[in-house]
């Protein structure tokens, strides 16, 4: 079907992606399970936890298997681009990052998972990325455009890592740049430099940092294109949003031409803002995991996730509406979550959102529509 110029993009968005250690050993196909954790040292013992929560798991799981009910919505909403942070490492590679408490990684072969989801974007600035070395980072990219995923925010050197992916909505490019912060646990080591592979690495926020960031986005960007700027920043428990956050993503609004921030790190959504018609999401959370039966912070929900299907005014960047699927990971595969749960959800998102200016309206759907 021919899609006219001008009209609407709907992009899906979603926060970490973590497809290692007991995902990885589900699949038909996996890596050495040995981890080098404190307390976990074969990473088998993840679908074992599982399990003992919620069920036995029937081996091997397949592509399809893991995204569960995402498959129905994606088919239902038919978005134009599906867009996700990628906290695994791709690689065979067996020697971890030293120094380093927990290392993800899948095995090559399942970069099929991706493929069967139909993912066309990877954000890779983030503190999983690297964590079996620099060989295992370059077996990622290899991996990654073998399969035709683009991605950014990583590369050979400091010039790829900066470039953003260039993607097609129809007959609209989008532009996506892909920043790491300090503040999510990246080690400074991690960063590219002009002869070094690496991260597109944030140390600290500040006014070189927003005219650095500026330069670049003009660098590549023309006259109608959607620049998103996805960011790995904070820590993963706690619904604070830092005031140097939100300062931030209002300065590459007024002076970035950034037309959507998408954050991530956290791992539980936070409170989402519009900001002169752009959309900010603070802290996607989680999308997928492997935390099963993991004791610890139980007050936050980690195994709820949410589906960000913002949809986007072509001419202008702005946002036209939002919609929100929650979903629950079980079994290691995501479900539509339950009453019950969507319901503890609106709450959370209208109290996170009422400083923000937004809240959720439930449609009889069983998703939500943000209202701002």
């Amino acid at each position: 079907m021919s899609v006219q110029k001008g009209r609407n993009s709907t992009l899906f968005l979603c926060g970490d992606v973590m497809l290692g250690r007991g995902i990885d050993q589900a699949f038909q196909k996996s890596v050495n399970s040995t981890l080098y954790e404190s307390y976990v040292k074969d990473a088998g013992a993840y679908i074992q936890l599982a399990e003992r929560e919620n069920g036995e798991i029937e081996l091997p799981v397949s592509y399809k298997y893991i995204w569960g009910d995402a498959l129905k919505v994606w088919k239902e909403l038919q978005p134009d681009l599906k867009l996700i942070n990628l906290e695994t490492s791709i690689t065979t590679n067996d020697d971890p990052w030293e120094g380093k408490g927990i290392h993800y990684r899948m095995h090559p072969e399942n970069i099929k998972a991706l493929k069967t989801a139909g993912i066309n974007h990877c954000s890779l600035a983030n503190n999983h990325i690297m964590d079996w070395g620099r060989p295992g980072l370059e077996e990622t990219l290899q991996t990654l455009r073998n399969a035709g995923i683009n991605y950014s925010g990583a590369g050979q050197n400091q010039d790829l890592a900066k470039k953003p992916s260039i993607l097609h909505a129809g007959s609209d490019r989008v532009l996506v740049f892909s920043f790491g912060a300090r503040s999510s646990g990246i080690p400074s080591s991690w960063a590219a430099e002009k002869n070094r592979s690496g991260l597109n690495y944030i140390e600290r926020i500040d006014v070189e940092l927003i005219s650095r960031i500026k330069e670049n986005i003009r660098s590549h960007k023309k006259e109608g294109d959607i620049v998103i700027f996805s960011i790995h920043w904070g820590g993963n428990w706690g619904y604070d949003i830092p005031k140097s956050h939100r300062q931030f993503a209002h300065k590459l609004i007024d002076e970035g031409d950034v037309d959507l921030i998408f954050g991530h790190s956290s791992h539980h959504p936070l409170g989402i803002e519009v900001y002169k018609n752009k959309l900010i999401i603070y802290g996607a959370g989680d999308f997928f995991n492997d935390y099963e039966g993991i004791s610890g912070m139980e007050q936050f929900r980690g195994e709820l996730s949410l589906m960000y299907f913002p949809e986007i005014e072509s001419s202008t960047g702005n946002l036209k509406s939002l919609k929100l699927v929650p979903m629950e990971i079980k079994k290691f595969q995501l479900h539509k979550a339950r009453k019950k749960d969507i319901q503890w959800l609106k709450k959370v998102l209208d109290r996170e959102g009422s400083e923000l200016g937004t809240h959720v309206i439930l449609e009889k759907d069983k998703s939500f529509s943000l209202k701002w």
